[in-house]
């Protein structure tokens, strides 16, 4: 038996792949611990690391293997087995532990580890900014949301030429399914082709983030020096009270000595009053004459100004020396507004919250594990985090709910998603909802019957990229349009490439790809200038395209293949 592709694993995840590439005509054989529901006679059934499996899978003569299982130590063993029964496969092996998903990438070729909570936090966090993503996009160092624009009779872009949409820098025309016909995106850009009622669009959206990240720092920092000096002033208290003892100490011992000897200057009697507390000493000539009452008033002056100075010391040594002054920089508030609340700081929570910070943006997350692993990592983010059972109001409550921008519930557990998002909706009506719901039919019923902003699946958002990586080349993304599985990716110009000599349009529309971008010498060529452009060698162009057609580019040699995986 030979396949092209051998998915091992079908959970929920795995099975999601293997359905997608045989959806799109690929040859696919998959592997299962245990039988399906319904008999396939693409799939095998036995131990998904045992040799025998394996060898009845057609390893030997496979291109790639997809393992898809959720168990980072069987994927390792997986891979081993395969290893050693097909050197030169290819192998897209998925791993919860991305550091050694980057060691086995550059230790082993032909080999990409992809997490699925790195491919989906993107996403959850595009929702909770308020796109409508669908998808990611990895292009110039940043990570573009892709969403899809239906263009109704009350759409903006209705009655335009897709020719005006094509060049503009911050927006990438990647997709287009019009209503009434059969064509492709470049050909309806060069024929001036308007867009109608039931066109559809798949645009990458460049991230416009920096600029409110700044200036989100700087209220940031603001309002914490405010927060913490709030916080600091209950101990702040105690040390006005010891100063004002203090001071009241020195007032008191000055105005005797003056009023006791009206030849005494009030500087002396200052200074020996000071010293006399402090112990210090000096000016010792002003009670030198003086009566035994005074010298007992001093006696007692002095054992008090000790006490007083005493715990003066105390409490400034606990300040500057202790944690007090650590406490006063480096305690993280919770927000009082405009911030995201994460629920559930597993592998997608976690993901979330670096992305969302790496933004710019104020994150609180409420975890009910206190010996999460992840804890460590979002509070080095300064990312504050409320220990408890995000389904009670109290709890959102004490994140601020009301003033939050969007709450994102996801958790493991589906139940307590639902619960979450219940409960915040049932306190703040208005509140931004994103919840994550592992099986792809259930949550579409979800978002449909509770009216969530958005209901996501991770297994059905990093299917695509998965299926996509499993056809070969360095990916910068994926999505589905309708059934079809398109994929963006960088390929290198070679004389022995399909598109070298020719015109980018041209090629475009012979291969039914979108241009994105070239890189040749030193520059960027876009829009028009990228359409008549001539393609040479040593040109590198990036791209998308249908997965059915990446063919064209698989009998390209892999040194030809560039780009940047999406992890």
């Amino acid at each position: 038996m030979e396949s092209r592709i051998i998915v091992c694993g079908l959970g929920r995840t795995g099975y999601q792949i293997f359905s997608l590439l045989r959806q799109q005509g690929i040859p696919v054989i998959g592997i299962h611990d245990q039988p399906l529901s319904f008999a396939d006679p693409d799939v095998i059934v036995g131990d998904l690391k045992a040799t025998p499996t394996l060898m009845a899978a057609g390893i030997e003569q496979a291109h790639t293997l997809v393992i898809a299982s959720s168990d980072d130590a069987l994927n390792l063993a997986i891979l081993m087995q395969a290893r050693v029964l097909n050197p030169h496969i290819r192998v897209i092996n998925r791993l919860f532990n991305t550091s050694l998903g980057d060691r086995l990438d550059h230790t082993l070729t032909h080999h990409v580890s992809l997490s699925v909570a790195a491919l989906a936090a993107p996403v959850f966090a595009f929702a909770a900014l308020g796109s409508r993503a669908i998808g990611q996009l990895r292009l110039f160092n940043q990570t573009w949301p892709i969403h899809e624009e239906y263009i109704d009779e009350y759409h903006p872009w209705q009655g335009r030429k897709l020719s005006e949409l094509w060049d503009e820098r911050s927006r990438m025309l990647i997709y287009y399914l019009p209503a009434d016909k059969r064509m492709d995106l470049v050909s309806a850009v060069i024929r001036g082709q308007v867009l109608q009622v039931g066109d559809r669009l798949i645009i990458g959206s460049q991230p416009n983030a920096s600029v409110q990240a700044v200036r989100r720092s700087w209220r940031q920092r603001g309002t914490k020096l405010v927060n913490n000096l709030r916080q600091f002033q209950r101990y702040g208290q105690s040390m006005v009270v010891v100063t004002l003892v203090l001071l009241v100490t020195i007032l008191i011992a000055t105005l005797t000595y003056v009023c006791f000897n009206r030849h005494t200057s009030i500087i002396d009697a200052l200074y020996f009053s000071v010293g006399m507390i402090t112990g210090a000493g000096g000016e010792e000539q002003v009670i030198e004459q003086a009566p035994n009452s005074i010298k007992v008033f001093t006696a007692l002056m002095m054992l008090l100004g000790a006490g007083v100075i005493g715990i003066c010391y105390a409490l400034l040594n606990d300040f500057v020396l202790g944690t007090r002054f650590r406490q006063f920089w480096d305690t993280v508030q919770v927000p009082a507004h405009h911030h995201y609340i994460v629920c559930g700081l597993g592998g997608v929570g976690i993901q979330i919250v670096q992305h969302l910070r790496s933004c710019g943006y104020d994150v609180v997350a409420i975890e009910q594990d206190a010996n999460c692993r992840f804890l460590s990592i979002a509070r080095a983010l300064k990312v504050p985090v409320i220990l408890g059972d995000a389904s009670l109001p109290t709890t959102l409550k004490a994140a601020n709910l009301a003033h939050a921008s969007a709450l994102l519930a996801v958790t493991s557990n589906d139940t307590a998603n639902l619960e979450i998002a219940l409960t915040a909706k049932g306190l703040t009506p208005k509140s931004t909802a994103i919840v994550r719901y592992q099986d792809p039919t259930f949550a579409r019923m979800a978002h449909q019957v509770f009216g969530f902003e958005a209901v996501l699946s991770p297994t059905e958002l990093v299917a695509p990229t998965f299926a996509a990586a499993a056809l070969g080349g360095r990916i910068l993304g994926n999505g589905m349009t309708g059934h079809s599985l398109w994929v963006a990716l960088s390929t290198l110009i070679t004389a022995g490439h399909p598109f070298c000599h020719r015109v980018v349009k041209d090629a475009a529309m012979d291969a039914d790809f979108v241009p994105l971008y070239l890189e040749t010498g030193q520059r960027r060529v876009h829009g028009w200038d990228l359409l008549n452009t001539c393609l040479q060698t040593g040109d590198v162009l990036y791209l998308t395209m249908p997965a059915t057609h990446l063919d064209q580019l698989c009998s390209v040699p892999a040194p030809e293949m560039s780009g940047m995986m999406v992890h």
